[in-house]
């Protein structure tokens, strides 16, 4: 058989790069390795310091046979990669950028690469500001070929870029708002009708009409959260009608936090009525923290007192049912609103009316109709539209395999990274 030149040449590259070892006398093979390639060590961006990103790219040999190591040094690298510290092995078909949970805007290599983050823990610790040596293995059958080791140093960032979404996302927000409370300054703005704040003056005159007290439950939450806040607001508009009807007003609270917020908000509310006069200091009064010495406590009230008109705004767990049932036995016309989804049903069956969910939070803007929180009302239910419209196109985006995109916008990057 005879060989061309070009053919002898192949038949020479091949056989030096697959080396030969005798073994019981016969000649053993040895796997050929793939040298990992375009090898790349970075300081991990957008994070705190500590972490150090490591990048190569893909081979046409990998599989789950052929396996990746990862090792490091501190200091210059070495002579021999092989003294240097295996941090982690893993098979070649795995980690990937793609797998990583970086959003496709802030990744250094196309998706394809393979990726590993290197951090404190297993026998290393990453610090800020030490340069440190790494290189990747390609192992198989007790055999490595090592890549040039690389070095990086890790340091913290000042801009979390992964986070740029939620930054976009905020000032077109906020900016949405602004339209809005403008378009509201400009006129009226349509507000959908809530049954249960359009009784707040019905429940107030009957209890007017009776010469009986309205009693009002901020709920179990102290002012941290926000159905407190949304139900002291309405406290507010409450305690308005109340000094200009001139009606007793009774609020027991758990928190005395609560109770001293609560305190000054029905004070402002009988000075803009102009009856100060009629304001009294122990009309907010505080019980106690346990929830039910306080329910018991409540109920007892309500028994001999026998209010008119009873209000629970805020948060509720299982004192909800025993504080409105025994309120329903009295007669009082009741009005409940809440953002705890599992006491509703409760709220539903013993109360007259029922704010549910979000209505508790628009209440102060549907009683007082100031622009400025008639427009922040409008520019969260656009901003709620678009995200729920945006929620319904990525689900159909999703079902068809559709990217929308966002397979041409890392094709984009890919290209002016190449470029750089």
């Amino acid at each position: 058989m005879r060989f061309s030149s070009g053919d002898r040449l192949a038949l020479a590259i091949l056989l030096s790069t697959v080396p030969f070892a005798a073994a019981n006398g016969s000649a053993a093979m040895e796997p050929v390795l793939p040298i990992p390639q375009q090898l790349q060590a970075l300081d991990t961006p957008s994070d705190g310091g500590g972490r150090i990103t490591v990048l190569w790219a893909p081979s046409p040999l990998d599989g789950p046979d052929l396996h990746y190591q990862v090792l490091i040094q501190e200091g210059p690298p070495p002579t021999d990669p092989s003294h240097m510290k295996v941090l982690a092995e893993f098979p070649s078909n795995t980690h990937y950028v793609k797998d990583s949970k970086e959003p496709w805007w802030t990744r250094r290599d196309g998706a394809g690469s393979h990726l590993y983050q290197i951090r404190s823990g297993r026998g290393v610790e990453v610090k800020n500001g030490v340069s440190y040596s790494i290189t990747v293995a390609s192992a198989q059958g007790g055999h490595r070929v090592f890549a040039p080791p690389v070095q990086a140093v890790a340091s913290p960032n000042w801009f979390n870029w992964n986070a740029l979404n939620n930054l976009v996302i905020a000032l077109s927000f906020g900016l949405l708002v602004l339209y809005a409370i403008r378009r509201a300054h400009r006129g009226p703005i349509f507000l959908r009708y809530i049954p249960g704040l359009d009784a707040v003056d019905e429940a107030i005159g009957r209890a007017t009409e009776l010469g009986k007290p309205v009693m009002y439950l901020t709920g179990a939450h102290d002012m941290s959260d926000p159905s407190t806040v949304a139900a002291a607001v309405i406290l507010g508009r409450v305690a308005t009608r109340t000094a200009a009807y001139e009606t007793d007003l009774m609020v027991p609270h758990r928190n005395p936090i609560t109770m001293a917020v609560c305190q000054e908000i029905t004070r402002q509310a009988y000075f803009e009525a102009g009856k100060p006069d009629l304001f009294r200091e122990d009309a907010n009064f505080f019980i106690t923290a346990d929830q039910f010495s306080y329910t018991a406590s409540v109920d007892g009230i309500m028994l001999r007192t026998k209010p008119a008109a009873n209000f629970f705004m805020g948060a509720y767990f299982a004192e909800a049912l025993l504080l409105t049932e025994t309120g329903a036995s009295t007669g009082a016309i009741q009005i409940a609103g809440t953002d705890s989804d599992h006491q509703l049903p409760f709220f539903v069956t013993t109360c007259d009316y029922t704010l549910i969910g979000e209505e508790l939070y628009a209440a102060s803007a549907y009683l007082s109709r100031e622009p400025v929180q008639v427009g922040t009302l409008l520019g969260q239910d656009i901003g709620k539209l678009t995200v729920l419209s945006l929620i319904a196109l990525g689900s159909i985006a999703a079902t068809l395999k559709l990217g929308f995109g966002i397979e041409w916008a890392q094709l984009l990057l890919d290209t002016l990274r190449d470029v750089k």
